[in-house]
């Protein structure tokens, strides 16, 4: 039996990992290790590691790196506490494989400490750009310290292998999130009502924004330009979610307190969990922001998107998506734009790119196959024609 180790180190990235590890769970030939860390394990962000345990899984370790703060450096010392961290488990827990998904330092980390330890590691959701962000750095960095790689688009599995991966250990599957989408049993209206509040018998937006962290001391201002926008039309019910722990997300999350508090057509919450999360996104108006849910997961919904400014930039998106200025009057010519029956009609038949077939199944297959080969799995670098 092959030990498999899944990390995650937020709530959005445990969504989209777990019919990864229901699948593991039910593979006989393969052992589910389960890594938390990050987010979840910060009280600041709800203790998300309980809603792990609330499903049925059994996490096997914890590794607190300790996100006492979003400065840079508070950040530096916690990935310093993680690494280590990382030294310790796998140390102890003897991995055949380590999975990891997306572009946050909690993976980097742990993608250092597997590539010392000569555990192979899956990468799911690479070759991605995010121009806004030093998450492209970080996640072009754990491409190269991946064995396999399950990327969401064609466009993004030819950026992997630019950057000199195989081709044969590049595999386009779709984003797990559509899968989740189309797997899931999603709430009803009267049931969000009953588990959330009855402001989702409104006509509700949701909103989600995250520091953009190539940029300094831009957060609040960004963010305040989106709530005079939010002022200016109440006729809409709006549901915030936390931004993360990135730098200057405190600074956002602190503005969201103040004024749900001050506006009784607000709703803010730290955690929604996955099914409650798409189940608001699926009767919502238009997703306001610039999540990555916005540009993947919201377009199968139909649903318009306004994507405020650089964060997002260079990902490959819908039909559905607005992209727009961080200025108010940028945001609200969008959201004019996003509500006019011509462009909803346009949602409607419009197609979701980062759609896929039985990723995770997929995903557990070439896992598997990885695994079973004795010969050439020694990384060699794939030169391109230029």
């Amino acid at each position: 039996m092959k030990n498999i180790g899944i990390l995650t180190g937020t709530r959005a990235e445990y969504g989209l990992l777990k019919p990864v590890m229901q699948k593991v769970e039910q593979d006989k030939d393969l052992n589910l290790c389960l890594i938390v860390t990050g987010m979840h394990l910060s009280e600041q962000f709800g203790y998300t590691y309980r809603e792990i345990e609330k499903d049925g899984f059994r996490i096997d370790y914890k590794n607190d790196m300790e996100l006492v703060s979003d400065t840079s450096y508070a950040i530096c010392k916690s990935m310093g506490k993680e690494l280590a961290g990382f030294a310790d488990i796998f140390e102890e827990a003897d991995l055949d494989m380590l999975v990891l998904l997306g572009d946050r330092f909690e993976i980097q980390m742990a993608a250092v400490a597997a590539m010392l330890y000569r555990i192979p590691v899956a990468h799911i959701h690479g070759g991605e750009l995010t121009q806004g962000l030093m998450d492209d750095a970080i996640r072009h960095s754990v491409t190269k310290m991946s064995d396999l790689h399950f990327t969401s688009t064609s466009e993004y599995a030819q950026r992997v292998i630019q950057m000199g991966e195989q081709p044969e250990r590049v595999f386009c599957v779709g984003a797990l999130g559509i899968e989740n989408i189309k797997s899931i049993r999603l709430l009803s209206r009267e049931q969000l009502c009953q588990k959330f509040g009855d402001i989702f018998l409104h006509n509700y937006i949701m909103v989600t924004y995250h520091p953009v962290t190539l940029e300094k001391h831009t957060a609040g201002i960004q963010f305040q330009k989106l709530l005079n926008v939010v002022e200016n039309h109440p006729e809409y019910h709006y549901i915030f979610t936390y931004a993360n722990a990135d730098t200057d997300g405190a600074i956002i999350n602190k503005m969201i307190e103040s004024y749900t508090q001050e506006h009784k057509n607000t709703k803010a919450f730290v955690s929604m969990g996955q099914l409650g999360y798409l189940s608001a996104l699926q009767y919502c108006s238009a997703v306001l922001g610039n999540s990555s849910s916005g540009i993947i997961e919201a377009p199968s919904f139909h649903i318009p998107t306004i994507n405020i400014g650089d964060r997002q930039k260079g990902r490959v998106r819908a039909k559905t998506v607005i992209d727009c200025g961080y200025e108010t009057r940028d945001i609200e010519q969008a959201l004019t734009e996003s509500q006019n029956q011509k462009f909803k009609d346009l949602c409607q038949e419009s197609t979701n790119p980062y759609e896929g077939k039985n990723t995770s199944e997929q995903i557990i297959m070439q896992i598997k196959k990885y695994l079973n080969q004795v010969q050439g799995k020694q990384k060699i670098f794939y030169d391109i024609e230029v």
